[in-house]
């Protein structure tokens, strides 16, 4: 198996590249300066449906804009075809630019992508982004590993590759109290979570809170416990990407007035 380097591909003798490019939660002002050079020097740019448009405004102008985002229920590019798009336009000569909210190193599937480009011989970099995650506990203004209620964090998603929640999730380690548990797509599977959380042990006031949009116009942020925050998140039914924290450390954010978390908000986005 190749070693993977990470260094800016080099565009000798008319040769392709792809750099996969995290485009962040979705504030532009939080790309990184390698995201916004790679955005300049693109021919192409392969865009995921997560990415907000107003980061495209840092692109180049004549470099060509293809969606090719993959939802979870319903019509979007299947993950070989993105591959391949890649792989082609790569060696046709173009400089491409896969962007991806978020980073891509975090449920983005780049792993598929980066094996894609190294067994097709394709010069591939990965340009790091802020993950939602992140971006959520910065406008809470709550740190996740908050020292004496937290001693560790972990990711896990809630959207499996059939669709459901996956069945391997290690619920012990998410009833733990001391830990804080950040969920990926939790929108369609978010009671059941819930629910099999409860059931292996995890306190029912546990703090939970959901964060949709962050950083974004029409952020939402719904405050709730393990027990009630999936029929929360169900009336508020907010449209744009969702992320769910869960652990005593987010009693901090809580324990904060609503009024005073929103102008938290506020002042980072400014």
């Amino acid at each position: 198996m190749p070693v993977f380097n990470n260094k800016p591909p080099e565009h000798s003798n008319g040769a392709g590249s792809v750099t996969l490019v995290g485009a962040g939660p979705g504030d532009p002002e939080l790309l990184t300066l390698r995201a916004v050079r790679a955005l300049q020097e693109a021919d192409v740019i392969l865009i995921d449906n997560l990415v907000a448009p107003a980061i495209l405004d840092f692109a180049r102008r004549e470099a060509r804009k293809m969606m090719v985002g993959k939802t979870g229920y319903g019509p979007s590019c299947r993950q070989d075809e993105i591959n391949a798009m890649m792989i082609s336009l790569a060696k046709s000569g173009k400089r491409v630019v896969r962007l991806k909210g978020g980073d891509p190193m975090i449920f983005g599937r780049a792993g598929e992508e980066i094996a894609a480009c190294q067994a097709a011989g394709i010069p591939v970099e990965v340009v790091p982004g802020i993950t939602s995650a992140q971006a959520a506990a910065s406008r809470l203004g709550v740190s996740l590993t908050q020292r004496e209620l937290a001693r560790r964090v972990q990711y896990i998603t809630a959207h499996g590759a059939n669709g459901r929640l996956p069945s391997d999730i290690d619920w012990r380690s998410l009833a733990d109290p001391s830990t804080t548990t950040v969920v990926y797509m939790p929108k369609h599977t978010l009671p059941e979570l819930a629910a099999t959380a409860l059931a292996h042990g995890i306190a029912p006031d546990t703090p939970a809170i959901a964060v949709a949009s962050a950083t974004r116009p029409d952020e939402q942020v719904i405050s709730a416990t393990i027990a009630t925050i999936a029929a929360q998140l169900a009336h508020a039914a907010p449209a744009g990407p969702v992320l769910v924290m869960i652990g005593h450390a987010l009693g901090v954010a809580l324990a904060q007035p609503v009024s005073e978390r929103a102008t938290l908000g506020r002042n980072l986005a400014s």
